[in-house]
């Protein structure tokens, strides 16, 4: 299953509501678009409009990870997500899912800490162990830790959000390398990021001698004397 990232964050957000404030579950559409563009908790922040959420909450309606309610006494229809049915994942599992898709990649001890208000988590070690089983079924995986990290980051994969890896060490230096210098003709004049060099007009000293005696004379004549 390939869900999209407005998608995710739909789910993401219900399944943070049906978790932590039970009482107002299942959600009106209004309430669904609240919790999509919340800015505590969320990464990044959105700002999905009440036709956008109803469209993605239609298509999700249509795949059976989301259900509409109807309900006696209840003004609007009604929704709640059904993505845990949907994967057969138990409240572990959904509460680590729903958190990575509402804030992108992060450490178990992050996971720990955010996902606290879902479900507990008696150590780390067990919410390690939750987090390979996930990733055994293809719906976590570990990122390579990067230079300075501590710990190594995980990120849910329902949402196809995987985050570009960066480059290996040199890769820029190997591109580099085979690349094949351009040679230039004479008339080309210099490259486009190389400021030409200007050259100083040559300074004609004998001219220039011969206006200073000129004028020297003139001051001369001017004072009555003459050049011995």
């Amino acid at each position: 299953m390939r869900l999209s990232f407005e998608q995710g964050r739909v789910l993401g957000a219900m399944i943070e509501k049906a978790m932590t404030t039970p009482a107002g579950y299942p959600m009106s559409l209004n309430g669904v678009v609240v919790a999509c563009n919340q800015v505590s908790n969320r990464d990044p922040v959105t700002e999905f409009s009440e036709d956008q959420v109803e469209l993605i909450l239609r298509s999700l309606a249509d795949d059976g990870i989301a259900k509409m309610v109807h309900r006696p006494g209840d003004r609007v229809v009604k929704y709640r997500e059904a993505l845990n049915e949907h994967l057969e994942t138990g409240e572990q599992e959904t509460a680590l899912v729903a958190v990575l898709m509402l804030r992108g990649a992060q450490t178990p001890g992050e996971l720990r800490q955010r996902t606290n208000r879902y479900v507990e988590f008696v150590s780390l070690p067990e919410l390690e162990e939750v987090l390979s089983d996930l990733g055994r079924r293809g719906l976590v995986r570990r990122l390579d830790r990067q230079p300075g990290q501590k710990e190594s980051r995980h990120e849910e994969l329902l949402t196809g959000t995987a985050e570009a890896e960066p480059p290996p060490a040199g890769a820029a230096m190997v591109e580099e390398s085979v690349l094949e210098p351009i040679s230039a003709s004479a008339d080309d004049g210099p490259p486009p990021d190389t400021p030409a060099e200007t050259e100083e007009p040559a300074v004609d000293l004998a001219a220039e001698l011969a206006d200073l005696k000129r004028r020297f004379e003139i001051l001369l004549e001017n004072l009555g004397e003459e050049i011995r």
